[in-house]
């Protein structure tokens, strides 16, 4: 933690200039007389090391991914974060935009950069006779699901309450509600975004369409985004989930049953299939505690009524070690996942999209977590088939039309454990046992820091191309570039299918 400094101290800091890296991998040494132009233009007061308000405006999620910027600025409205866009553009310098700051590789922050903190636009409206909601940059999911659940409407949106909207959106995004709805990028109606040269305009299917098209997956790369407009659809108040677990030693005649049933569950349904350890929490049998299990998490947002129906797999099962299954908020599904990411721990994930739950695949998951050192540690499963593969595979740039699980070997410890180079060393392997049987590329969200630019490539696929061809247009010195970055392609090619700006 930093300490906060005086008023004195941090008028010193000012006078002496500060120095912020650069788009070239310098630094460049800005003036006072240049502070205090950027100061001038937004409302709230810069940030330097020290200064109250500092920790919580730096700091990320995975604390693996930590980094530190050399100057934080927290604009209030779009005109402030244009402002703060041309003066980073100006200058050459490196910059960050942070939402949430829960993603796993930590990019939101460009180390030694100028940051952006959205966080005070986090406002949220509902119309719910036109089922829309609008949503500042700074809103966390649960901001957005409990103003829509008043309402008893909802967008698609992911799993961990604390999540930013953000860069979940901007990603693609996933949730329960995927099955029904599709990706989150697919009821996304409009969005207001600075782009690289500081203007500030609408993108939607009707206007700036090809910006549109490049932001519903592929967001980070091309500007800030200062207001999203989602549809909502009819889910909740009240829906059914919870947990579901068994003995880890049922765990080939789980999977199996798992593939069985999703291949035909309703699209209302969604289960995450995880092979974890029992924590020692009040709900699990104290002889289970720290010992392999495999659970389900599950929610079910359809007619209540069918519920004994659509169960009815899942009870076929058997008397499980734990069940907290039950009839509960909307709300309360999409936070109850919570305690399980607590901020500043250790992270580190290999993921992939799946297309089949092959035989091979169960088996080698199965084989692979019962060798897993990490006391906190996942392989996990989530059902995706439904809406999303009813689009065609350039409706945005997120794609990925084919696939119907994303699959996860997760793993979290605390960041004093010595023993962090062997559990990262163990999720790296297991993933690269397990990749021969996916479809070869994940959730752009859940790229780690140390994948490769081909994964990158793989995730968008035939729509790379066109990605490159846009941010060659829109964002030519790759001023967004602290992110899964997809840099800007040669001069003269042209995406395809574009729009005039």
């Amino acid at each position: 933690m930093y300490r906060a400094i005086s008023p004195a101290d941090r008028r010193s800091a000012f006078d002496r200039g500060l120095d912020v890296a650069g788009l070239d991998g310098g630094s460049v040494q800005l003036s006072t007389a240049q502070l205090e132009s950027l100061a001038a233009g937004i409302a709230a007061p810069l940030l330097v090391p020290g200064d109250v308000g500092w920790d919580d405006a730096v700091r990320l999620w995975n604390g693996l991914a930590a980094r530190l910027p050399a100057l934080v600025v927290q604009p209030s409205s779009a005109r402030e974060a244009a402002f703060a866009v041309r003066f980073a553009a100006g200058h050459g310098l490196l910059l960050g935009v942070r939402g949430g700051g829960h993603n796993i590789a930590g990019t939101a922050v460009a180390a030694g950069g100028l940051l952006l903190d959205m966080s005070l636009m986090a406002g949220v409206d509902v119309d719910p006779a036109a089922r829309l909601a609008t949503a500042g940059p700074g809103c966390r999911l649960h901001d957005l699901d409990r103003a829509t659940q008043r309402y008893g409407l909802a967008t698609v949106l992911g799993f961990i309450s604390e999540v930013g909207v953000a860069g979940l959106t901007l990603g693609g995004g996933l949730g329960y509600l995927s099955r029904r709805f599709g990706w989150t990028v697919d009821n996304l109606e409009a969005v207001e975004i600075v782009t690289a040269d500081g203007r500030i305009c609408t993108a939607s299917r009707q206007e700036n369409a090809d910006l549109f098209w490049a932001v519903r997956g592929a967001g980070a790369n091309f500007g800030v985004v200062t207001r999203f407009a989602f549809r909502l659809h009819e889910v909740g108040p009240t829906v059914y989930g919870g947990l579901i677990a068994w003995p880890f030693e049922r765990a080939d005649e789980i999977l199996r049953a798992y593939r069985d049933f999703t291949s035909r569950a309703p699209r209302e349904q969604a289960v995450w299939m995880l092979l974890l350890t029992a924590p020692p929490a009040p709900f699990v049998p104290a002889q289970w505690h720290g010992r392999r299990i495999c659970a389900m998490a599950v929610c079910y947002s359809g007619d209540l009524a069918r519920t004994d129906e659509v169960m009815a797999p899942v009870r076929a099962l058997g008397t499980p070690l734990v069940d907290l299954l039950a009839e509960q908020p909307y709300a309360q599904v999409q936070s109850y996942l919570d305690d399980t990411e607590p901020k500043g721990m250790h992270y580190y994930w290999k993921t992939e999209y799946v297309t089949e739950l092959s035989d091979d695949l169960l088996a080698e998951a199965c084989r692979s977590f019962a060798t897993c050192p990490i006391a906190d540690a996942e392989i996990g499963f989530l059902h995706l088939a439904g809406d999303l593969n009813d689009h065609d595979d350039d409706d945005g740039a997120v794609g990925n039309r084919d696939v119907k699980y994303v699959m996860g070997c997760n793993g979290m410890w605390d960041p004093d454990d010595a023993n962090g180079a062997q559990y990262r060393s163990w999720i790296h392997g297991a993933g690269q046992r397990l990749r021969p049987f996916t479809a070869g590329r994940t959730y752009i969200n859940f790229q780690t820091a140390d994948e490769d630019d081909g994964r990158i490539r793989a995730t968008f696929g035939a729509n790379f191309a066109r990605l490159a061809a846009l941010k060659r247009a829109y964002d030519p010195g790759n001023l967004f570039r602290s992110n899964r970055n997809i840099p800007p392609a040669p001069a003269g090619q042209h995406p395809h299918g574009s729009q005039q700006r």
